[in-house]
């Protein structure tokens, strides 16, 4: 009977750990859908269910440390790229578990605000991200680093 408890135990402890990294939570590495470069290193938290993404690296040596994001038209505006807070207002989708949505992303190199979608794929060491304007969509897939 002891074996079975501790098998049980066991499996809902892989379950959960399983689920965690279903999770947005952590460091990403994002890459650029046209070029296949690596861009940054984008870290997502989680405040009261609500998950929000900045950029914490540049891995792309063109880009410049002190870049500003000129081109965005909110309150980012002429505000440093790195350390800015590109993904908000993100929640856990009421219909699928492993879908975050209802928020935004700015893309800082042409200063357009998408809607936005993470999903977490491949046990959680990949992510789509998805933005939209009206029906149209992009979508990169940034890769898990912790």
């Amino acid at each position: 009977m002891t074996k079975i408890a501790l098998t049980a135990v066991a499996l809902s402890l892989a379950s959960l750990s399983a689920f965690a990294q279903m999770s947005p939570v952590g460091l990403w590495k994002t890459i650029d859908d046209d070029t296949k470069k690596e861009k940054s290193l984008v870290r997502i938290t989680e405040n009261n269910g609500v998950y929000s993404g900045k950029i914490e690296k540049f891995l792309d040596p063109a880009t410049k440390a002190d870049a500003v994001c000129d081109k965005c038209t909110d309150e980012r505006k002429d505000k440093p790229i790195l350390g800015m807070t590109i993904l908000r207002n993100l929640k856990q989708s009421a219909d699928e578990k492993t879908v975050y949505d209802g928020g935004d992303i700015v893309d800082p190199n042409n200063g357009k605000v998408y809607r936005s979608r993470l999903k977490p794929v491949e046990d959680g060491k990949k992510l789509e991200m998805r933005g939209y304007i009206g029906p149209f969509y992009r979508t990169q897939v940034w890769l898990r680093v912790e």
